[in-house]
């Protein structure tokens, strides 16, 4: 009887999840510093500009879902119309934190990739896409072995349309990993906040993080955990208005060779990939 009992309490604490991570309240958020991030005037791979004023016509998605290293190289690796990338920490509390002060929890943001793109070129879709695609959006705070509110899944938007596409684009997909019977939870946990709500929606990381799994010496990790179940198809799910506006470019011959993979991304050359014969445009 006693062995049995033993055997069972094991059992149960095996079952026990640790808890989940929660959100710093803002009062109680790190002071941070009035001082931006330095970091390299250029982008890395792209030899764009890294910070603003963009030229005329371009837009800004910022994304979070995991370890940003991979994030950023999944994004700039978009062919046609990527401008530049960054990668940063959005949707907190702490002005112009750290990465130390990200970690800790107490700064509020999550670890984040800054896209500039061009609508003319690529659209929002396609970057929702690989978004969506490249991560397990399930998974609450947290994302594959690293665990934090720093690592959540978030889409924050800088206008009514973007918030359109990723709500829709978020409902279509949860009934996506449903029947295909994936991800770590039955829902969706990705928030969708307006970048307006935020004094500052992202401040920069780090230079050394920027471009981080381009440059020499560079730790070949990436946590997210890609579940290989595609985005149902746009029209399915688009807004009747924004469907002529923001249809995608890359086309599904794309994607059949180019989807997210577990590790792709760490393998995968640093170079964007070719914009012609690999997108079937």
């Amino acid at each position: 009887n006693e062995c049995r009992k033993m055997l069972a309490q094991v059992a149960r604490m095996m079952q026990r999840r640790p808890a989940e991570p929660e959100m710093v309240a803002k009062e109680d958020a790190l002071p941070g510093r009035a001082t931006p991030m330095e970091v390299s005037s250029k982008h890395y791979v792209l030899g764009t500009p890294m910070r603003g004023p963009w030229p005329e016509g371009m837009r800004l998605m910022v994304f979070a879902n995991g370890c940003f290293w991979g994030s950023e190289k999944g994004a700039w690796r978009l062919p046609g119309g990527i401008y530049s990338t960054a990668v940063g920490y959005a949707a907190g509390y702490t002005p112009n934190p750290t990465y130390r002060e990200a970690c800790s929890g107490q700064s509020g943001h999550t670890e984040a990739v800054q896209v500039v793109y061009d609508p003319a070129k690529i659209s929002v879709v396609d970057i929702l896409r690989w978004f969506w695609e490249s991560h397990d959006p399930t998974q609450g705070m947290g994302q594959g072995n690293d665990r934090g509110t720093q690592y959540r899944s978030g889409l924050y938007y800088f206008d009514e349309e973007q918030k359109q596409l990723f709500e829709a684009s978020k409902i279509a997909y949860e009934k996506a990993l449903q029947a295909a019977g994936k991800g770590r939870s039955s829902a969706i946990t990705t928030e969708i906040q307006a970048a307006s709500d935020f004094p500052e929606i992202f401040y920069y990381a780090e230079d050394y993080h920027q471009q981080y799994l381009a440059k020499p010496g560079a730790r070949p990790y990436c946590s997210a955990e890609p579940l290989q179940v595609s985005l149902p198809p746009f029209e399915e799910w688009a807004p009747e208005e924004l469907k002529e506006k923001h249809r995608p470019f890359l086309p599904e011959s794309f994607w059949a060779k180019n989807a997210p993979k577990p590790h792709s991304v760490i393998r995968a050359s640093n170079e964007p990939i070719c914009s012609c014969a690999e997108t079937g445009a």
